[in-house]
């Protein structure tokens, strides 16, 4: 059976948007705003950013695709009883797609300002590349339990049984606050996708660590997902 038919193709575009705008406006917010002297949004700007990218999507398309935008978030939900299993592929493509799609279009801007340095370009990484100078163990550690704890709040506000109409506002200040914690640490992927796009443009190092920031997420999802399910599954029919 063909999966991509007009219904799920639906889906797929707004998967892919959203993960656009994510990437376009969480790590545009580092890239182009966070460094000015005195000016610039710092961490606390970034943190917010990323929270406001999830809020707006999970009203503007959370009716058409579920407004996962993130790997780890599909994997989750697949695990918790949430998402039927044929549409994960489909889903995790189009949300790397989209989030690629957001880091051309940041870079086409960033580059666009005289003496621009690619610099990070606003990638996760560990070690050298940690913001705090945070090693492997810290970052691996950080990206599964801030994972674990973004899907627990995702898997609780969508519940049948959650107040109706509060989940994305519960969702995105579940984000800012995951990255007020752990900028530091690994400027904060608990999305595969996200990491993935800045990687490719970062090149070198970014693309040897990028391991870590697809393999810790999905560990922390694949448990939130078994425990929420454990704790509060739905009902069925």
């Amino acid at each position: 059976m063909n999966y991509i038919n007009q219904p799920n193709m639906k889906k797929l575009i707004a998967e892919f948007i959203g993960t656009f705008w994510l990437v376009l406006g969480g790590c545009g917010s580092a890239v182009l705003a966070a460094g000015y002297p005195e000016l610039g949004i710092g961490f606390v700007g970034v943190s917010i950013a990323f929270g406001l990218t999830v809020l707006t999507m999970v009203y503007a398309i959370g009716h058409i695709s579920g407004c996962h935008l993130n790997p780890a978030v599909s994997i989750g939900l697949w695990i918790g009883g949430r998402f039927d299993k044929k549409e994960l592929i489909p889903y995790i493509l189009s949300q790397v797609l989209g989030g690629i799609a957001g880091a051309g279009i940041l870079y086409l801007i960033a580059t666009g300002k005289n003496g621009f340095e690619l610099g990070g370009f606003a990638a996760n990484g560990y070690g050298a590349h940690s913001p705090g100078g945070y090693n492997m163990t810290a970052a691996l550690v950080t990206e599964i339990v801030m994972t674990f704890m973004f899907l627990l709040i995702i898997l609780g506000a969508t519940h049948s049984s959650a107040p109706k109409g509060f989940a994305g506002i519960a969702i995105g200040l579940g984000l800012t606050l995951i990255h007020l914690i752990s900028i530091p640490v690994t400027n904060t992927s608990v999305n595969p996708a996200r990491s993935t796009s800045q990687a490719l443009f970062a090149g070198d190092w970014a693309i040897g660590q990028l391991w870590l920031f697809w393999v810790a997420p999905i560990i922390g999802a694949l448990i939130a997902g078994a425990l929420y399910k454990a704790l509060s599954p739905e009902k069925k029919g």
